[in-house]
């Protein structure tokens, strides 16, 4: 079932959190909401449950083209995973999965072995079917956020909403139930949004990001799109580190730092200041001069823990920069702290500033 909302503005007193956002999430999609605090994804996310509302004069929520903006939330049929899980402490894992299913009227409610067999099939395809009858303290953290999903799932939800799913845990539990999570949503294919705030999070799991600022929506798009394409420059700075010039465009060219570079997207732009920002991995690094124009600089600190290398330089020019590169070219290059190197950009993406 699709979701979409139209025109959504939500305040709180003097407070707008929501600035007439919408948004279309297709049948079995996964969306992410990403943003920093205060975007308004949480806001956005509880709307569209129907735990708020949104203000008068607001458009539709619309579930499948039904508009359920003034619906209850127990008839949305919406499943919501919380951040804290909030399970339920003196019921088992079974009793906590069971409960959306034993609490619905009786004319609607499954007989006690079609409950079992609900449960234990859920249980099973989160993994706990051996936990059924354990308390939520007697499980990890990433046992239990898998338990409210499961709860979420009982009532067969037409769409699933996750706030800030694994906000509590830990960085490598996060990256194990994020993988698992997405394995789960490839199998059952249920259309679902989640709200984070962590770009790997959304940029891994998601079919679409949808990236929020101050209430409103910057881009939405692919995780390649948002991360390579980003069309604003909130967008370029909030997914991941990025290294940032004041320059002037002229004649279909950037100049920023001592570079001059071809920006073909402003060709027969008038001349004007720009922003120019490049990502540290789209920094060449070499030890020799080369007929490619490049910045002079020298190497502040080292990062060599990981899979890839990040440099902390300074430019000649006066600039800090980092730049991220393989093991092995770094082994190539023998560079150490204190060694000159010659940084030439591959790829700039440049606004050109409001006058």
């Amino acid at each position: 079932m699709g979701i979409e909302a139209r025109n959504i503005t939500k305040t709180f007193g003097t407070f707008t959190a929501l600035r007439d956002v919408s948004l279309s999430v297709a049948t079995g999609e996964l969306v992410a909401l990403l943003g920093p605090s205060g975007s308004g994804k949480t806001t956005l996310l509880r709307i569209i449950a129907g735990l708020e509302e949104p203000d008068s004069g607001s458009g539709a929520i619309l579930f499948h083209d039904e508009d359920v903006a003034r619906r209850r939330v127990g008839s949305r049929q919406v499943g919501f995973v919380f951040q804290h899980y909030a399970l339920f402490r003196h019921m088992t894992v079974f009793e906590n999965v069971a409960f959306g299913l034993r609490v619905r009227p009786k004319a609607h409610r499954p007989g006690r072995n079609l409950i079992k067999y609900k449960v234990m099939r859920l249980l099973k395809l989160v993994q706990l079917e051996n936990m059924a009858h354990r308390y939520p303290h007697q499980l990890s953290g990433g046992q239990r956020q898998r338990v409210a999903l499961a709860r979420a799932l009982a009532i067969e939800p037409k769409v699933l909403l996750l706030d800030e799913p694994f906000g509590a845990l830990d960085a490598k539990v996060r990256q194990e139930l994020r993988q698992w999570l997405r394995r789960l949503h490839d199998e059952i294919h249920l259309t679902s949004v989640f709200v984070t705030h962590d770009q790997d999070e959304a940029l891994e799991l998601a079919d679409r990001v949808l990236v929020m600022n101050e209430g409103r929506i910057e881009q939405i798009g692919t995780p390649d799109e948002v991360f390579h394409r980003p069309t604003t420059e909130f967008v370029v700075q909030f997914l991941g580190q990025v290294n940032f010039f004041h320059g002037r465009l002229e004649g279909g060219k950037v100049h920023f730092a001592t570079l001059a570079m071809e920006s073909p997207e402003h060709a027969g732009a008038p001349t004007q200041a720009a922003r120019v920002f490049i990502r540290p991995h789209q920094l060449d690094i070499g030890v020799e001069r080369s007929d490619q124009p490049a910045l002079e600089a020298v190497v502040l600190r080292i990062h060599s823990a990981g899979p890839n290398v990040r440099l902390e330089l300074q430019a000649k020019s006066g600039e800090r920069l980092h730049a991220e590169l393989t093991q092995d070219r770094y082994r190539k290059l023998g560079i150490s702290t204190g060694s000159t190197v010659y940084v030439t950009p591959r790829e700039v993406k440049v606004f050109a500033e409001k006058t």
